[in-house]
């Protein structure tokens, strides 16, 4: 299964017929130009191209009132004074004769998109619409947006697929507030919004924008922000908003184009993959295009670039981050176990606790502010240039021949070694790899290693005797960091001990899971038990690795399941998928010989870009895996700062 993209250039059509300084960013050029780079980094021609659909009126009726769609169906017939007069009617809209057509191919792209997926025709995709849609409400259009396009889909889903759960996603820079409005009190929809806030100084200035707005009646904590893992959706709805970009003249952020790839990236890892996404806003048209394109390479499989910057959590976001665990701490177990804190909210005098001032467009301000942006802008997309994408997304080093007939079909099983004279200079200090079987296994793992070194292939898998799991290891790490990693994230998972030699150098983050108990013998020798439950687990992962790594911008990140490991398919699968993101899919998996033949190529799907099978049933973390893990991560906090995101206690006064 494959990748959608949904467009129809019928919704180019409307545009502004006068002036108003408010309106004109939203303008057909948002889906030409983001189109336009889709063909030239040649991401359409990968996609299944769907043509779009105009919604009935039957299913615009699933969420918006029949006068509001007789009110926008006879806007096809106003002149240019009937229109402005209309608009003006609404906060921040406009109308045009075309715009009814172009609302209802946008929410009929959605559908289609949604049908697509749940039919099983592709595994995700993108509607590439305009006008937006997740500020509309039942009755009104409000900031560019005329029809809820996600919210009808969500809708659809739930009355022709007999959806019950679903989440929904909207990390527009503005609040959602109709798609909000709309399933607030439906506790089958989880609708998880983050956005620009303010304390209500930020468009569209409404109080239940803030963090306490947590849903009423049935749905109350479904609204806003919670845990995904007790939710377990069957879809998930993105409305791709990418005004939060940098030069983006609404948002004024500066999130750059990877971020969207590390978010579909991760959003990969709920519902089977089932992924829609549908665009919302998005004004700085270089920014805009170069960000669809990044969310579309993720939602195709391609490994995320690392982030760039200093991977240290802003206060503020802190401050959001806890204020949202305490509103939400009462509708969902695993809040609970971790014993939210009250949140810490900085000084309004201080500079954190000030809201980020919002500069006057036209301004001189303003103007060197965006010459600024367009040149970190221009740098970043140079750097991305200078490492592009390996011709190779996954290559494999299996033993057992027969296994290699379940693995994707452009997955490449590699039977080549590294030169025999350099196999055996690594292996000559270690006993376990004197043996023959050791001898050629290792030769695959360093020609593996070379080549996702030097940006042949990016991820890799290979089997490895149990005997000589730990030598084998051992050798990895010195080849990696001797052959050009800079930093080098090791995540051992059994009966594997530190090379008790390797240096706490800042070049090597070695991470245990299966110790005997949870200890941070130094800032970059962490380990942990192995979680018997499943919300321990995740916990662990999301909580306390993902954090980690991302705090410690690995450029290659070794997977060792040992002897004894204990981890299921699915957990070993989503461990490597998720690790894919802090390395920009450098990762090299070494599987314990002893470990189902199936494991392996569960990996390699997962690495390819597939998402991670399920999980299974969800059982609570118990008391002793939240304490442990409560206990390590005050200990590393001090260290990597990305932690604090996680932390129970992560407002501003708590690092």
């Amino acid at each position: 299964m494959g990748t959608a993209l949904v467009y129809h250039e019928d919704m180019t059509a409307a545009r502004l017929l006068w002036d108003d300084p408010e309106c004109e960013i939203e303008c057909p050029e948002r889906l030409t130009t983001a189109l336009e780079c889709l063909q030239q980094r040649g991401l359409e021609q990968r996609c299944l191209r769907l043509a779009a659909r105009e919604a009935s009126e039957a299913e615009l009726g699933l969420v918006h009132s029949p006068e509001y769609v007789a009110l926008l169906q006879g806007t096809q017939a106003l002149g240019t004074g009937e229109l402005q007069a209309l608009s003006g009617q609404y906060d921040a809209v406009y109308f045009h004769p075309s715009t009814f057509h172009c609302a209802r191919l946008a929410a009929g792209a959605a559908l289609q998109l949604v049908d697509a997926v749940l039919a099983g025709a592709v595994r995700n995709g993108l509607a590439l619409v305009r006008p937006p849609g997740h500020h509309s409400q039942r009755a009104a259009a409000n900031g560019f947006c005329v029809f809820n396009n996600v919210a009808i889909a969500a809708k659809h889903a739930q009355r022709q697929h007999g959806l019950h759960r679903i989440l929904i996603v909207d990390w527009d820079v503005h609040h959602g507030q109709g798609i909000q409005y709309i399933f607030e009190d439906d506790p089958s929809v989880l609708y998880f919004s983050w956005h620009r806030y303010e304390h209500g100084r930020f468009w569209p200035y409404l109080r239940e924008s803030d963090a306490d707005a947590v849903g009423q009646g049935p749905g109350l904590g479904f609204t806003v922000n919670l845990p995904w893992n007790q939710f377990n959706p069957e879809l998930v709805l993105v409305s791709a908003g990418f005004d939060s970009a940098i030069g983006d003249p609404e948002g004024q952020m500066q999130a750059t184009p990877e971020c969207f790839a590390h978010l579909t990236q991760l959003l990969q890892m709920l519902a089977g993959g089932r992924v829609c996404a549908v665009l919302e806003g998005g004004y700085h048209l270089e920014s805009l295009s170069q960000s669809v394109c990044m969310m579309v390479q993720a939602l195709l499989g391609d490994p995320a670039p690392p982030l760039s910057g200093p991977m240290v959590p802003h206060a503020s976001a802190l401050e959001s981050i806890q204020s949202v665990r305490v509103a939400q701490a009462p509708h969902w177990m695993s809040l609970q176990q971790q014993g939210v804190a009250p949140v810490l909210r900085p000084s309004p005098r201080s500079p954190e606790g000030r809201p980020s001032p919002l500069l006057l467009p036209g301004g001189p301000e303003f103007k060197a502010a965006a010459t600024q942006d367009v040149a970190a802008l221009s740098s970043l997309l140079d750097q991305l240039r200078l490492n592009p994408t390996p011709p190779v997304r996954t290559a494999v080093a299996l033993t057992a021949p027969d296994a290699a007939l379940a693995l994707p079909s452009d997955v490449l099983c590699e039977e080549r070694s590294a030169p025999q004279e350099e196999t055996q200079a690594w292996a000559r200090p270690h006993e376990a790899l004197a043996q023959d079987r050791a001898l050629t296994a290792l030769g695959k793992v360093l020609y593996l290693l070379d080549r996702i070194l030097d940006g042949q292939v990016s991820s890799g898998i290979a089997v490895t005797p149990a005997s000589a799991a730990a030598a084998t290891l051992d050798v990895a790490i010195r080849c990696g960091l001797s052959h050009g990693a800079q930093r080098l994230l090791c995540l051992a998972v059994g009966q594997l001990d530190r090379p008790p030699d390797l240096t706490d150098d800042g070049r090597n983050l070695w991470l245990n899971i299966g110790g005997k108990e949870a200890a941070a013998l130094s800032m970059f020798h962490v380990s942990v038990p192995l979680p018997g439950t499943t919300g321990g687990f995740l916990s662990c992962v999301l909580a306390l690795v993902l954090p980690l790594a991302y705090s410690f911008q690995p450029d290659l990140v070794l997977v060792a399941l040992g002897p004894a490991h204990g981890l299921r398919d699915p957990q070993a699968a989503l461990l490597a998928a998720l690790l894919r993101g802090p390395a920009g899919g450098r990762v090299l998996v070494l599987v314990d010989e002893e470990s189902t033949p199936q494991l392996a190529v569960v990996l390699a799907r997962v690495l390819h870009g597939a998402a991670a099978p399920s999980l299974g049933p969800f059982s609570m973390a118990s008391p002793e895996e939240v304490q442990a893990l409560m206990q390590l991560r005050g200990q590393l906090e001090p260290r990597w700062k990305m932690l604090q995101v996680a932390s129970e206690a992560g407002g501003p006064g708590s690092g």
